[in-house]
This record gives C-alpha cells, structure tokens and sequence, in this order.
C-alpha cells in the first residue's frame, strides 16, 4: 500500500470518546482553515478588491469550496492525520501533511476541470499553501502548547549534560522533552565534532567538544551527566567516561551499539556508569553456534556450580540445551541459589543440584555413577589467598586431591572432556593458593597423558586467567562495602596490579577453549591491560559520586602474606600458540616426569610441611 510506510506506528484507529470529541473539534478546524485559504488565496488574486473578481471566477470559488473541504477531510481520514497524538508530534505527522497537501494540490485543478470551472492558477497554487501552512500549525501548536506548559515544569528538574549529539543522543533528549514526569532537563550538549558545536540539537546547544566538559558543567549548573555515544570503540568510550566521572556528579550511559537490538535508545535503558566500563576493553567476541553444539543434547556436570564463576558456567551452559545439568557444590546457599535461578529463568533445563564435597571420593564417584557426565567443569576450588596461607593443609586436601578425585572419576565413568579452571596466580606463585593451583593444571596433564596410554576416551584440559570483576571475595565488592560505609578504602600498594575481566566474558571464553581442546592443553585467556588497584579503587570511588581522599579516604595496608605486586600469564619456560580466538591461546607445556610427580602428590598427600611439599612438586614456587 502507498500509505503503509507513514501508518507503521498506527495500525488501528484509537477508540473511545475522548477521541471522537478531538478528532471532530479538528475537523472542524480544518474545515475553517480549508476556507479561509481559498478565500485568502482568490484576494490575493484580486488585490483584495472584491468588486475586481470576475463573476465567474465567484461562481467557481462557491461551487468548489465545499468538494475542497470534503477532500480535505477525506485525505486527511485516509492518511490516519485524526488518529496522531498532536503533543507528541514530529517529523512523520509533517511528512504526512506534505503528502495529503500535494494530492489535494493536483487533485482539485483536476476536478475543476472535469466540472467545466475554470480558476485562476494562483488561486490554486496560493490556496494550497495557506491550507497546508494552516493546517500544520493546527496541528503542532497542541504540541507547542505542551512544551508550554511543560517548561513551567522545569525548574525543580535535574540539570542534564548529554554527551554526544548523535541519532542516539537526538532520540534521548526528544523523549525528555516530552516527559516531564522523568524529572530531567537537557540543558546542553558537547560533541568533538567541530561542525556540531555551536549549533542546535532538539533544541538544545551543543557547546563544546570533550575538552569543555568541566568546564559546562560549572556554567550550566549540571547535576547529571548522560553518555550518549553507543559507537565508539571501548578506548574510546573509557577516556571520555573518565572525564565525566572525574566532575564528581551523576553519570549515566546507554548501553553500547552491539546491546541496542532496534535502534531505539529511550531513558528506560539508561544504566549507571561500571567499573568494566572504565578498563576500556571491547565486547568479547566467541563462537555462539561453536559452543551450542558442543554443550546440546549432552550432560555437564560443574563443580563449585554455586560459585561465582561455577554459576555463570550454569548460566550459559542452560541457555545451549544441555540434556542435563548437574550442579555439584559443597555450599547449600549458593547451591539453592542457582538453582532457584534456574528454576525461574530456563524452567525447561533438566537440572540436578547436588550438595558434596570433591574431597570425598566416594561422593564424587557417586555422582558419575548415577548421572554419567560427558562434560565436565571443575570450577570447585579454595582462591582466597590470605585464608589458603592460614591454612595451607586445607587448600592441598580441595584444589589438589579434588581435582584429582574429579579427574579420575572422569576416566573411570568415561566423561568425554575436563575442563579444569585455574588461575594467573599458578604462574611463578608465591603463595599456597597459586601453588595448589599450579600442581592442579599438573594433575590435569598427567591424567590427560595417562589416559591415552590407556585409550580412555576422557581428555582433559585448564583454562588459566586472573581475577573476574565482583567474584567472591574479590577485591571490587570489598571495595564497594567500604565505599557504601563511608571508607576508609584499603589498597594494599599503591603499585600493585592486577588483571580483570567480567565474569561472563571469563565464562564465554572458557566454554570456547574447551571446544579447543584436544588434551593437556592449558588455555591461556587474553585479559587485556594490568589495571592498577589503586587507579580502581579511586575509580570506584568517583563513580558512587564521591572524591577520592576528601570524601573518601584511600589507606595502604601493605601486601599480605603471599601476595605480589603483579600477577604473570605464563612460566618463563611456557610459550604461546594461538588458536582460531584471538583472546584465547595455548601454553606449551612443561615436560615432567609423570611417575616422579605421582610419588611428588603421595608425598604431598601425608607432608606435615605442606610448603616444602608443596615446593618439591612445583618448583618455581617461592614460599
């Protein structure tokens, strides 16, 4: 249909009284209108002398004035021009306009003349301009009058900075103008491109480009800063946000271009500025249909699954149609947790919780027993630093002989893939968490080698990254506590660094490593830029609109027992491979002698120095 195109937002005519009473009072309206235009358009003509006008031209005007009416209305009616909402009215209602006006402008001439009457072209011509100029100001005056009233409304609003001068920015600033009840006013803009400063946009001054921020926001009294740009890059996004967050006011952003699904930006997907935000990586990108089809139809079994990185596993692992899911965690308030979530989210999963601890050998084989995983996660493990050097004994029986126990399960009930999760902290460690975890990536790659001597159909492999932003007992929500409680925040050094990465980014990159796997690789994920703890935690700070060491204070403690100033991805004698992910690659492993490393973990097994056992199976670790 011709008309389709301007009628995709109205599929229906509205109902109801209220709308019959406007639709009539505008019809009559432009019924007014209708005649004063021509009437206008036949003096002008004549040079408003009446006696001037030919009477054939007067016997013209009267025969065609009511027809012209009628096609008005009808036009009108059939372009859906008395079903809008005039206070909201914009550029598709004037499009509209322009298009009833311009067939009424060829269609009246033509009946004219079919009729035998003959006009004065003029009066064409001039009649249909005043009665589209009349006609649209009809119209938008009701939204003219509502901007009116809500311009009264204004001053207790919250002054607004937007960011960008964009399509995106256009449509954010549009629907603030017409809701009032969002309790926000726009008052300026700032853009880097030098065309777009100085001018207008809906109304609102673009006045500066990045460099100006500051500066605007103390002229213009702001008391919110929105960040309007979807599109450009992370870097990008990063510097600027940086700007915004150090003027110390309320900073809000809309998601990035790859999370608008429509296009449509409204104030509903306005979000408060992250931390993840501010390390200015871009979106992870993995393989969506790669990994579905490794996980669908089969049973995966994921250990610590109450965690914070074991239940993002469950997360994504449910939303790919596993045939089961078994989450396995000692915890029952994560386990419940999980569950729980699941229950509501992905009710079609056949999900199993399981309570157990991968300690217990016999506990563990139960579980292959009955539900025979093909897919094996083992994300069960003591992290905690400080607590692992307090208790040592503690971390060998979970991270080592757990994993052990898990992997040998694998084998025996004839899993077809461990993954284990392992950490930075096994490279080089200095404290008895990394060291453990370090000996786990080396319980994998033995039992991988001894399972092909064996012709086992199980293959094993460790994925290795740092820290995940808002992980248990991760240094973000600690943070966050001691912001929320007035600080003082506590960074060990101010030198110290760290790798971060979300937790869903770390997931999607696990679950694509592991459809590398072809055994005894230990995967090596991307993490970006050390980031420092300091810088974070001052970053933190300002984003809860406060000033680091004048709201909040920033105390150093020191490093605690075990702890390095910075973490490393790989062992001076590991190199890299890459794979088909470029965030993903593969460390060489370290040759070593399964049969020293067996009589190494027995020994570790029954140590009572659990450091110097610990030092005997890995020998980089420096107590």
């Amino acid at each position: 249909m011709l008309f389709d195109f301007m009628n995709k937002e109205e599929h229906s005519a509205p109902k109801g009284s209220a709308w019959a009473l406007r639709a009539g009072i505008i019809m009559v309206l432009d019924v007014v209108c209708v005649a004063i235009a021509y009437t206008l358009a036949l003096f002008l003509r004549f040079d408003f002398v009446w006696s001037s006008i030919a009477p054939e031209y007067l016997a013209g005007y009267r025969t065609m004035i009511f027809p012209t009416m009628l096609l008005v209305v009808a036009t009108f009616w059939i372009l859906r021009l008395y079903h809008s909402i005039w206070s909201f009215a914009s550029f598709p209602e004037l499009v509209r306009l322009v298009v009833a006006w311009l067939y009424i402008g060829v269609l009246m001439p033509v009946v004219a003349f079919v009729m035998g009457i003959t006009m004065p072209a003029s009066y064409w011509l001039v009649g249909t301009l005043l009665g589209f100029v009349g006609t649209t100001a009809i119209r938008f005056s009701w939204r003219f009058l509502r901007l009116l009233r809500d311009s009264r409304t204004r001053g207790d609003a919250k002054r607004v900075l937007v960011v960008g001068a964009g399509e995106s920015a256009r449509a954010l600033i549009r629907e603030i103008k017409v809701s009032p009840q969002l309790g926000l006013h726009v008052v300026c803009a700032v853009d880097d491109n030098p065309n777009k400063q100085g001018r207008y946009l809906e109304g609102v001054p673009v006045v500066a480009g990045r460099d100006g921020i500051t500066e605007a926001c103390e002229v213009y009294n702001i008391e919110q800063i929105v960040f309007a740009i979807p599109s450009c890059s992370a870097a990008e996004r990063k510097r600027m946000l940086e700007i915004c967050t150090a003027t110390g006011l309320e900073v809000r952003a809309i998601p990035g271009i790859y999370q608008l699904v429509d296009g449509q930006v409204t104030v509903n997907e306005l979000r408060e500025v992250r931390l993840e935000d501010l390390l200015g990586r871009d979106p992870i990108v993995v393989d969506a249909e790669e990994v579905r089809s490794f996980i669908e139809g089969r049973v995966v079994l994921v250990t610590g699954g109450g965690g914070s990185i074991g239940s993002e596993l469950c997360r994504q692992i449910a939303r790919d149609n596993p045939r089961r899911l078994v989450v396995f965690d000692i915890y029952e308030n994560n386990a419940y947790a999980i569950e729980q979530e699941l229950h509501r989210t992905r009710p079609e999963v056949d999900l199993v919780v399981l309570i157990g601890s991968v300690r217990d050998a016999e506990r563990v084989r139960e579980v292959f027993a009955e539900h025979r995983p093909e897919l094996v996660f083992h994300a069960a493990a003591h992290k905690h630093v400080p607590l692992m050097e307090n208790s040592p004994r503690e971390a060998v029986k979970n991270n080592v002989f757990g994993t052990l126990n898990v992997a040998r399960a694998c084998v025996e009930y004839d899993a077809r893939r461990m993954v284990l999760i392992s950490t930075d902290k096994a490279v080089n460690p200095t404290n008895v968490m990394g060291a453990t975890k370090r000996v786990c990536e080396m319980v994998v790659q033995a039992e991988d080698r001894c399972a092909r001597q064996q012709d086992a159909r199980t293959t094993f492999s460790a994925v290795r990254f740092g820290n995940v932003l808002g992980s248990n007992g991760s240094v973000i929500p600690l943070f966050t506590q001691q912001i929320a409680e007035g600080g003082p925040v506590t960074v060990t050094d101010p030198r110290i660094t760290r790798y971060f990465m979300t937790i869903p980014e770390a997931v999607s990159l696990v679950l694509q490593s592991a459809c590398y796997a072809q055994g005894g690789e230990i995967f090596v994920l991307d993490m970006g830029e050390p980031v420092l703890i300091d810088d974070m935690a001052r970053k933190l700070i300002r984003l809860a609109g406060h000033v680091p060491d004048g709201d909040i204070k920033v105390v150093y403690t020191g490093l605690r027992p075990g702890e390095k100033l910075y973490e490393e991805r790989l062992m001076d004698e590991e190199g890299l491979r890459k794979t088909e992910n470029e965030l993903i690659s593969i460390a060489q492993p370290i040759p070593m002698d399964d049969a020293t490393f067996a009589t190494e973990l027995e020994e570790l097994r029954e140590a009572t120095d659990v450091r110097t056992a610990l030092a005997a199976c890995v020998p980089t670790y420096q107590p």
